[in-house]
């Protein structure tokens, strides 16, 4: 390793699902600003996933973008197997697409729950499993699964989606020790509040003051600040990190000052 730089990513071709806008769009970006080609996936917003093709190809890489059902499985397998067909190679793969659904658990209905899991656990499950199956046999790779602090901070009426979120990780650290042998590794990132538009209708002017006075740092973070932790993941920079979820989110989750009287 010591003739290679640590910041660079481990390979030139990345997948990311749900890449036409929010954490998504900068991720793609991120990655291919730091080198890699990419192949993406959207459900619906096809102007969004045109200028994702346009971010990516201004960095100097190239971009195949398709619409598809990240929650299908045979739309991982259409992946891994574009970008090894294009690229020779499947070297970074980012489980991202999700939707979310504030709603009591007792007014959840069984399509509600099932329709919420599609996207934001099965998707993860069949992008992981295509992924490895490529990536073991390369021994190499990065598998990247965006989950969300609201696992370790429970918010409520979000049972679905923090279920999902809680199977992620099961599911991260799981594949985290099988991969092991094959010198590819599998990690969680859990963003806290972020300025999305998946956000955009949930984040009404109180919630935003609330979480502005709760988070250490001040600020609701923004999709950039989650896609350049990604892309150190996929870098040499952390080969040695594995099974493991980090949370990058201003530091909420550990703020439990409640505003106790100073001694005297």
């Amino acid at each position: 390793m010591a003739d290679i730089d640590r910041t660079t990513l481990v390979g030139p071709s990345a997948v990311v699902t749900g890449v036409s806008n929010g954490i998504g769009r900068a991720i793609a970006v991120a990655l291919a600003a730091a080198g890699a080609n990419v192949v993406g996936c959207y459900y619906s917003d096809h102007d969004g996933a045109e200028r994702v093709r346009n971010q990516v190809e201004a960095a100097g890489r190239e971009a195949v973008i398709v619409q598809a059902d990240a929650g299908d499985p045979a739309t991982a397998e259409q992946l891994a197997e574009t970008a090894t067909m294009r690229w020779g190679s499947l070297d970074i793969w980012v489980n991202n697409a999700a939707r979310l659904m504030v709603k009591p658990l007792i007014e959840t209905t069984d399509e509600d729950w099932h329709g919420l899991l599609a996207a934001n656990l099965h998707g993860y499950f069949y992008g992981s499993r295509a992924a490895a199956r490529v990536m073991y046999g390369q021994n190499k790779g990065r598998i990247i699964n965006i989950t969300s602090a609201a696992d370790v901070l429970v918010v409520a009426n979000l049972g679905a989606y923090i279920a999902a979120k809680g199977g992620i990780l099961g599911l991260t650290k799981t594949l985290a020790l099988e991969a092991a042998g094959h010198n590819v590794t599998v990690n969680a990132v859990s963003p806290g509040a972020i300025d999305t538009p998946l956000n955009l209708k949930a984040y009404t002017p109180e919630v935003r003051r609330t979480y502005e006075h709760r988070i250490p740092l001040g600020r609701i973070g923004s999709e950039e600040e989650i896609a350049d932790v990604v892309a150190f993941i996929a870098s040499h920079g952390s080969r040695y990190l594995t099974g493991q979820e980090i949370v990058v989110d201003g530091g909420l989750v550990i703020n439990g000052t409640v505003g106790h009287a100073m001694d005297d």
